[in-house]
């Protein structure tokens, strides 16, 4: 073979060698990068919903139900100690473009430090600890129930904290930064939230109390909100009960069954609310769900609702107003 095309061929050989060597670690050097960047995710949620208010005739309605894009991130401070965030967007009105905006509204926005050793604290606009601990029943549904939130304090200007799990007991602590110049509120006030979990095996059990002392210009008062829950899971089957109170506003129970089977999951639910008034008034609904995932991304549902109150006005609709209500929704959610 000629000399020059053996020393040609085997600076070429050297070359690529170093080349791909480099390329490694271009590449190595891209995914710590990447695994450094934040995640971005989302979902598009659509519904075909019809209501029906005796007395008050029905309607039909295509609707964004709830479609959000969201980014967050979390890093390594200190051994043991990790610094996170969330930032996550929504009223898109996904379903009209002629009535959307792009996004325009804010659903969480937070920051936070967590620990194996101290739990975690974040400040932000999140769900509340109360919330999480004892409102499943009201907040489970695709469409969302028109009975639960028998409490104040929303979900922004807060300073939140979680223990770590001793036992399978988590205590959970709150309080909502109302100041002098918040629209939301007629004057400066703390309300806060106190809650505790217990976790044993498939038993769940959770207290929370909500101050309510947020100083709203609407006149609500500002007695105290108890929640109780439990839970028990038995395989592919869930069964939640919980019980809230507020006096002088209302009394609300809730109970739910929650069956998996396959790519399919079943709910049947019921709540009552009876109002802490001279008439004390009552209104309950039945809600059946049937959803079925058509893969890791995305899912189908049907949810039903039968609604009944003793207050002739409890279900306005188009001008007019009853106290039986229907409504038979189907949707479907890409999310990623």
């Amino acid at each position: 073979m000629n000399k020059t095309l053996i020393a040609f061929a085997v600076a070429a050989g050297t070359f690529s060698g170093a080349a791909m060597a480099q390329a490694e670690m271009s590449a190595a050097e891209l995914a710590a990068k990447m695994d450094s960047m934040p995640s971005v995710y989302g979902n598009i949620q659509y519904v075909l919903k019809h209501t029906n208010v005796d007395g008050a005739g029905s309607t039909l309605e295509h609707a964004d139900n709830g479609s959000t894009l969201g980014i967050k991130h979390d890093h390594e401070i200190a051994p043991g100690i990790t610094g996170f965030f969330k930032l996550e967007l929504e009223d898109i009105n996904a379903d009209d473009k002629a009535g959307s905006m792009g996004i325009n509204g804010l659903d969480e926005a937070y920051i936070g430090v967590k620990g194996d050793s101290f739990g975690q604290v974040w400040v932000g606009s999140d769900d509340s600890i109360y919330e999480r601990a004892v409102d499943e029943v009201a907040q489970f549904h695709e469409v969302g129930s028109d009975i639960g939130f028998n409490y104040d304090t929303g979900e922004g200007d807060m300073v939140q904290y979680m223990t770590p799990s001793f036992g399978g007991v988590t205590i959970g602590a709150a309080v909502q930064v109302n100041g002098d110049g918040d629209a939301q509120v007629s004057k400066k006030s703390y309300p806060w939230q106190l809650a505790a979990m217990y976790e044993l095996d498939a038993l769940e059990l959770a207290f929370a109390v909500d101050s309510n002392d947020g100083g709203r210009p609407d006149g609500i008062n500002n007695e105290n909100s108890y929640g109780l829950r439990g839970s028990y899971n038995l395989d592919n089957l869930r069964l939640t009960a919980s019980y809230e109170t507020r006096k002088d506003v209302a009394d609300v129970i809730g109970l739910m069954g929650v069956y998996t089977m396959g790519a399919n999951q079943f709910a049947l639910s019921y709540q009552l609310r009876e109002d802490d008034t001279a008439a004390g008034d009552q209104n309950d609904t039945i809600i059946l769900q049937a959803l079925h995932n058509l893969s890791d991304h995305m899912y189908v549902y049907f949810e039903g609702y039968l609604s009944g109150s003793d207050d002739a006005g409890e279900y306005p609709l188009e001008g007019a107003s009853g106290d039986k209500q229907s409504i038979a929704s189907v949707g479907a959610v890409y999310y990623f």
